[in-house]
């Protein structure tokens, strides 16, 4: 049974002291979301804005342990988010076309993301599959010792690895005002368009996970 995590409304200051700690991360952001202040949609994006209406049903369905989950304000593509794979393999979220991706950003220096971890485990291990994965990318600069080591001293076994040394994919999201600090969770459908996120952990291993992803991929609650 995971450990049930500290409630939401404390999630994001203990996020923004681990960035604020880490001396890496930024912790606030600046500027518009994409289409707002006169930005040009890509085509991309336009095409996303078409699943607005679904992600406001599925943030309305992220309850209890999620319930700091929001809806894509407006759904924009992520495809092109990029970090590296199993093997240190190139890739992106485009190579998850198909399947419904939960995206998580963490790293070793970050608490609550080592909190997380064991139900994103858990959460991979009961829906995981064809349909949908749950990615976490790893985002400590350097190599892969310290990453590796911990995943393995606290026994995670189903997540596959991706890591990304650059952060590259974080100053992504921070510049789109999806991450202000560690962790941040982004829901991507099969179409690669973000439906909802929310920053700050969450017990991603219970009943209130479980309904939220299985909305996503229309099964019945």
């Amino acid at each position: 049974m995971v450990k049930r995590l500290f409630p939401a409304w404390r999630a994001l200051s203990v996020a923004a002291l681990a960035g604020v700690i880490a001396g890496g991360v930024a912790v606030y952001v600046s500027g518009g979301l994409p289409g707002n202040n006169g930005v040009e949609l890509s085509a991309a994006d336009q095409a996303c804005q078409a699943n607005a209406d679904r992600a406001r049903s599925l943030a309305a369905a992220a309850t209890g342990d999620v319930a700091a989950v929001v809806a894509a304000d407006p759904p924009r593509s992520l495809s092109a988010l990029a970090f590296k794979g199993p093997e240190a393999v190139d890739m992106s979220l485009a190579d998850f076309a198909g399947r419904t991706v939960l995206l998580n950003l963490w790293a070793t220096w970050c608490a609550p993301c080592r909190e997380e971890m064991p139900s994103l485990d858990a959460l991979e291990m009961q829906s995981g599959g064809d349909e949908f994965e749950v990615v976490a990318v790893n985002i400590d600069t350097g190599d892969d010792t310290k990453p590796k080591k911990f995943l393995q001293d606290i026994g995670i076994v189903t997540l596959g690895y991706y890591r990304d040394a650059s952060m590259g994919i974080f100053n992504e999201l921070k510049r789109q005002g999806l991450a202000l600090g560690l962790p941040v969770t982004l829901l991507v459908g099969p179409d690669g368009c973000l439906l909802a996120h929310m920053n700050g952990p969450a017990d991603w291993g219970g009943e209130d996970a479980a309904r939220f992803v299985g909305a996503a991929l229309g099964r019945p609650g």
